[in-house]
């Protein structure tokens, strides 16, 4: 397993964890003075208390954790944040409450996951053409159907 360098801004944080051996995500913390409610339809920023040092050539992707998104309709904002090798601020989670019920973060509770990935950076370059394939220009829902 690689080491990834994690900064505690604050000492009650939370390092990520995993859920089981096999588990791709991270879950990332709540840190807060006390309960946060959410209204509904709307977003707060969670605080995690945490930076770190994503290696160059990656990135980490801060995405829902599937219960607290099904039980609780409480999901990040912004679908998947971010997170840049570059950024060496606190990792935020602005989290939206799609229900029509206020919902109560606490201190310490799960509320998403990172997800340390690599990225190919490329140079775009224009041009007039693009190479066939079989599937062309197809796109929603056009594969599978004949």
């Amino acid at each position: 397993m690689e080491k990834l360098k994690v900064k505690k801004l604050d000492k009650r944080a939370i390092l990520p964890t995993y859920g089981t051996k096999f588990s791709a995500g991270a879950d990332l913390y709540a840190l807060s003075d006390g309960a946060v409610e959410i209204a509904p339809h709307e977003t707060q920023f969670m605080h995690t208390g945490l930076a770190m040092e994503i290696p160059s050539g990656y990135v980490g992707f801060v995405c829902a954790r599937s219960g607290i998104a099904l039980k609780r309709g409480l999901a990040p904002a912004n679908k998947v944040g971010v997170v840049d090798s570059d950024y060496r601020g606190e990792i935020m989670v602005a989290i939206h409450n799609h229900t029509d019920k206020p919902q109560v973060i606490e201190n310490g509770e799960r509320v998403a996951q990172i997800i340390i990935l690599p990225y190919l950076a490329v140079e775009y370059v224009e041009c007039d053409s693009l190479s066939e394939t079989e599937r062309g220009e197809g796109g929603f829902g056009s594969t599978g159907k004949k």
